[in-house]
């Protein structure tokens, strides 16, 4: 795994901000706080991280929670070295290598994930295929993917392609150029493929199948995943109140689902979207309020 190199200004601006959040209490006795969480991207790792953010700014009176997207790699990595706090999009066993790799010096949480997950290639039902070796015989020619470097973006040109021997081309991309795609594609009723996964709006907007894999090429991919988090190793230490937040967070599929369409609706301004989606879920959330509360007076 590459590392992650600091610069020596700003490690020093790092410290200086360590030295500064001790000296006037930091988040662990009121207001003021400051955090770093780690986006990947991907729909769900955008909107509950946003969540976060609008929940410990508004109700538990952090000055700044930074979110920083970055690439998968380096979200573990970063979360290891201490430049990120946090990073709450981490799905095993697909990133079993990733933890493997920073092992001792993250602290990973139970799963937040309350729900079956499902990640795979996908069609729209309209191609009435049902495997990934009916591929060959559509009309599509490309397969819409995500982000370079997620592992299912390795797995689907050094296995899939190869042992189906499809013709398709694959087209990494960012999540929403993806996204944006697959609905011109889907409402012009073109044949195309793309990597689908629950919990995702997506599986509310469209009807499509995920495909069958029949000679296994995407692995444990396919096998429903655990959602969870991982934070730096003395976030518990140094900051009580947010590592309790993040312990207690949970969330069901219609939840993240229903989160992630207010965000869209909300010309994805995700800020906006999460205060829309606070407004009837309250109730949700209140108990991982009383938790950092409870951190941070004991």
């Amino acid at each position: 795994m590459r590392s992650v190199r600091v610069s020596g200004r700003l490690a020093t601006l790092v410290f200086l901000a360590g030295v500064l959040a001790v000296g006037c209490g930091g988040p662990a006795s009121g207001a003021g706080g400051m955090l770093t969480i780690g986006d990947i991207g991907w729909t769900e790792s955008e909107a509950v991280s946003n969540l976060t953010k609008v929940v410990l700014e508004e109700d538990l009176g952090y000055e700044n929670v930074e979110l920083r997207l970055v690439d998968v790699e380096t979200l573990f990595e970063g979360v290891e070295n201490g430049e990120l706090d946090a990073f709450q999009d981490v799905w095993t066993p697909n990133h079993r290598e990733y933890l493997a790799g920073v092992e001792g010096g993250v602290e990973h949480l139970d799963p937040w994930y309350r729900g079956t997950t499902r990640f795979s290639v996908a069609a729209p039902d309209y191609m009435d295929i049902r495997s990934i070796g009916e591929i060959g015989s559509t009309e599509a020619t490309r397969i819409y993917g995500i982000e370079p470097g997620s592992v299912i973006m390795e797995r689907i040109p050094d296995q899939t392609i190869p042992e189906y021997g499809l013709d398709q081309q694959l087209v990494a991309s960012s999540t929403p150029a993806m996204l944006s795609e697959v609905g011109r594609l889907y409402h012009n009723e073109e044949d195309f493929v793309f990597v689908a996964w629950s919990p995702h709006w997506m599986n509310q907007e469209y009807d499509f199948t995920y495909l069958e894999d029949p000679k296994g090429t995407l692995g444990n991919l396919t096998e429903p995943a655990e959602i969870s988090t991982i934070v730096r190793k003395d976030l518990r230490e140094e900051d009580p109140a947010a590592y309790a937040f993040l312990n207690a967070m949970t969330l069901t599929e219609d939840q993240v689902n229903r989160l992630e369409l207010e965000i869209r609706d909300a010309d994805d301004d995700p800020a906006v979207g999460a205060r829309r989606w606070l407004e009837d879920n309250s109730s949700v959330v209140e108990p991982w309020i009383s938790a950092a509360k409870q951190a941070r007076e004991g």
